[in-house]
């Protein structure tokens, strides 16, 4: 046994952080040979509920746990933790515009950055998921003194396997036959799932499907997929989201390193490449080496038609950049 991974949860007793604490307990997030120790932290209303999702984590007796702390206090939530999975968020109301989303979230992001910096260990690193996920992401790492942006990054994964999901579904294959599917930008409407790089059974994506259903009914499908569950549901995406977030961090920091010649998505600070303004938290496709670096892939080739999507995320981001200039 080896010392355990502590890992923070923000909105825990939520309906992401429900589907997620089961499967981290369990062994899928970290390997079935590391031991975890859960941080749950949330807000005070919610503090009875959160208490009855740790006593069903006990009730599991997952071999694994080693720890359970509940908490409504930031600076408790986050001490000595390893990874930060910042799922809680402000949701957006009735009538309320996009600039007033941002606002307050960053009443959420901006102390937790402070408390992250404050108290988890200094190579922590953190991913973001709460709704407007790359620009809270942004927030909370310039707030968060003495950390490196690159510790931070924002989830973009749920966009990749709804989009592989659907390329294997056409295709008529196993979804593992679908690699290099990088989204890039936003997580949001604006995103672009870059079928143009993507292969199906080792063949271009271009040369197995019709391009007309890959820029119609692939695009929307994929950038409408959230609303698509609501509407069908009654509630968002959790159990995928929670899953895609496994994802992100088992690739990230769980051991479990890209393979040769693959990439995965993952939203990070961009370093100017492929001429996305530097800063921006942007979804790139990434080389991961499983122990908390990561790498933005380059040379993939950027046509015309790509470039457009890309402009449109860029410009998104960058005015909802500017929207919390006073945050960042």
């Amino acid at each position: 046994m080896t010392t355990p991974v502590r890992v923070a949860v923000t909105g825990a007793a939520g309906q992401i952080g429900y589907a997620l604490l089961f499967r981290i307990a369990s062994g899928a997030m970290f390997g079935p040979d590391q031991p975890v120790a859960l941080n749950l932290v949330e807000i005070t209303p919610a503090l009875d509920a959160l208490k009855g999702v740790a006593m069903e984590l006990e009730d599991c007796a997952f071999p694994l746990l080693t720890d359970i702390v509940q908490t409504d206090d930031p600076a408790t939530g986050f001490t000595d933790v390893d990874v930060a999975c910042l799922v809680g968020a402000k949701p957006r109301g009735p009538g309320m515009e996009r600039a007033d989303l941002l606002t307050g979230n960053g009443g959420i992001f901006k102390p937790q950055g402070e408390a992250i910096a404050a108290h988890a260990a200094d190579d922590v690193r953190v991913v973001v998921v709460g709704n407007p996920a790359n620009t809270n992401a942004l927030i909370a790492s310039a707030n968060a003194a003495g950390l490196s942006p690159e510790q931070f990054t924002a989830m973009v994964r749920l966009d990749e396997n709804r989009a592989k999901s659907q390329l294997a579904s056409k295709a008529g294959v196993a979804v593992s036959e679908v690699r290099n599917l990088g989204v890039w930008g936003n997580h949001s409407p604006t995103m672009f799932p870059n079928f143009e790089d993507a292969t199906i059974g080792g063949r271009p994506a271009t040369d197995v499907l019709d391009r007309a259903w890959l820029e119609g009914e692939f695009l929307a499908t994929v950038q409408q997929r959230g609303k698509a569950i609501i509407e069908a549901r009654g509630a968002s995406s959790a159990a995928s989201a929670a899953n895609a977030l496994v994802d992100h961090v088992r690739n990230w920091v769980g051991g479990d390193a890209t393979p040769d010649g693959e990439y995965v998505s993952m939203a990070v600070p961009s370093d100017g490449s492929y001429g996305v303004p530097e800063g921006l938290v942007f979804g790139f496709p990434c080389r991961t080496d499983g122990e908390g670096g990561y790498e933005i892939v380059q040379g993939i080739e950027v046509s015309d038609y790509a470039q457009g999507k890309l402009d449109t995320t860029i410009a998104e981001l960058s005015e909802e950049r500017d929207a919390v200039a006073d945050l960042v």
